[in-house]
């Protein structure tokens, strides 16, 4: 039977917050005929990809690695555009420079020749290792990604029916593990295993699944856009708005509204209120459940569920610009420091910032000189350390460690870095929490680990309240970019189209996630 008061009318939903996630997931709901807004409380889109301009430099704030175009081209198609027309990429090659602590490198490349040659080079009784290890990770990659990436794990059978493929995958072991069944050498095994710390993961706890990562990248390569990440929010922007999609900016969401167990609408913390067929969440899934949900009782994601979870690693991120141009620097570079799994234990487990660091140096004018003033270099350095549950004071030590970093960066790959720098700033794990609401300061939500994943995250259909969905790096499948792109998909293939949908019916069963009840035309 046909709801009365939803027949005929175009059903809206609001969306908290503009990532990745949030920007694909309004488009997708655009395309199926709903009316759509997006809440950002920050003074420009992104979210965690937003973009800093300062003293003519220009500094992605996040993400900066795009290895999952057709994710973006499948976007663009679904609004019958091309995502070519609008953003340009450009393929890097290598992919990125991974420099050891004693000097050497090892250059990462898509092709399978050249890759052998590095391994060769580095390691020659390593190289058949080297093709074992990618082709397990291409059978991760098929049953990890395409198989089980868009399946929103919303019910056990779902969870039960993924067990052969995990089993398959071996994914009760670590990607550290596995890399060392490939590898000898202990300078591969590190090359092969980083990965998951691209997406909030220790690589000696994360299951191998996510070796996929490297048979992704493969595949599709490994790209930047011109005029860097903040481009590809830009035009996400603009398809938003093409297809009669409004983005507030500043508008800050103080509690999503619910009666009787269904979503209403949103709350701002200025007083207004915005109301909503359904609401999508963007933000921190954590501090979703933990902040903006003050009336619910929850059954499953209660205070005590979370922070009681593991949670990713925290970031210390320096931008600065220098007056001067590093031309033999490439454009992606990792910097791993004098102990590998010590430092990731300090990190993950032990919660303490170590004196030693490995480094994530990104020099985007490599690729587009526009970034920066003539002549000159945008850089950031990304360290990774622990999340707020260490206790460091972030006021006194930011400072300090950013010097530190800098004198490590002169010593090696930098030559007269302190005497070029013009600007700077950094973000902490205290900036992430105030700026993010990412709960503990963590930069990608809760770690990966494998009962962390699929069906023990949070669901893309939130099990609490009806009409409350997720997307972004807190739900599944995951944090990067071809995560949260994913997320909007899975979350997509849940909803009928707008002139379908007739509201939410109860639940089938105690416990079991709500669906949707609709007609069709």
């Amino acid at each position: 039977m046909v709801n009365q008061q939803t027949k005929g009318r175009v059903p809206s939903a609001v969306v908290i917050g503009s990532g990745f996630g949030g920007l694909a997931a309004a488009i997708r709901l655009l395309v199926k005929g709903y009316r759509v807004t997006i809440l950002e409380r920050l003074d420009r889109p992104g979210g965690r990809a937003r973009v800093f301009e300062q003293d003519g430099y220009t500094f992605d704030a996040g993400p900066t690695i795009v290895t999952a175009p057709f994710l973006l081209d499948e976007l663009w198609a679904l609004a019958g555009r091309r995502f070519a027309d609008d953003v340009t990429l450009v393929p890097m090659n290598p992919y990125y420079r991974i420099r050891f602590d004693d000097g050497s490198y090892f250059d990462y490349f898509g092709d399978q020749v050249r890759m052998r040659q590095e391994v060769a080079r580095l390691s020659p009784e390593d190289v058949a290792g080297f093709d074992r290890f990618m082709a397990e990770a291409e059978h991760c990659y098929v049953k990890g990604y395409e198989e089980l990436g868009t399946v929103p794990f919303e019910t056990l059978g779902e969870l039960l029916a993924s067990i052969p493929a995990m089993i398959d995958m071996r994914a009760w072991q670590s990607i550290f593990q596995m890399a060392k069944r490939h590898f000898r050498s202990h300078k591969l095994q590190q090359v092969f295993s980083f990965h998951p710390l691209l997406i909030g993961g220790n690589p000696l706890t994360v299951t191998c699944v996510y070796s996929l990562i490297p048979a992704l990248e493969r595949r599709y390569g490994v790209h930047s856009a011109m005029g860097g990440t903040g481009a590809i929010v830009q035009a996400m922007v603009g398809l938003l708005r093409s297809l009669g999609g409004e983005l507030r900016l500043e508008a800050d969401v103080s509690e999503i509204l619910v009666e009787n167990q269904q979503v209403q609408g949103v709350a701002l913390t200025d007083g207004q209120t915005v109301p909503a067929d359904l609401v999508v969440s963007n933000a921190d899934a954590a501090n979703t459940y933990r902040r903006l949900m003050p009336s619910v009782k929850r059954k499953t994601w209660t205070d005590r569920k979370l922070a009681g979870a593991a949670y990713s690693m925290g970031l210390f991120v320096w931008y600065f610009g220098t007056n001067r141009r590093y031309d033999d620097l490439p454009h992606h570079q990792i910097l791993m420091g004098p102990r590998y799994e010590g430092l990731l234990r300090d990190i993950f487990q032990n919660k303490v910032l170590s004196k030693d660091f490995s480094l994530y140096l990104h020099r985007p004018t490599a690729t587009d000189p526009s970034l920066a003033p003539a002549g000159c270099d945008s850089f950031y350095v990304l360290s990774p350390v622990p999340h707020l549950d260490a206790g460091v004071d972030w006021a006194l030590e930011a400072p300090r460690y950013r010097d530190v970093i800098c004198r490590q960066l002169e010593d090696t790959v930098c030559p007269g870095l302190s005497e070029a720098i013009v600007t700077s700033h950094w973000m902490t794990p205290p900036d992430f929490e105030q700026d993010y609401m990412a709960y503990k300061g963590a930069a990608f939500g809760m770690e990966p680990r494998l009962l962390q994943s699929a069906w023990f995250r949070p669901h893309n259909r939130s099990e609490e309240i009806e009409g409350l969905f997720m997307v972004g790096a807190g739900t599944h499948p995951g944090a990067g970019i071809p995560g949260v792109l994913t997320s909007a998909k899975a979350f997509d293939a849940m909803m009928p189209a707008a002139h379908e949908w007739d509201g939410y019916g109860p639940r089938a069963a105690a416990g079991e996630a709500p669906k949707p009840r609709w007609v069709k035309a």
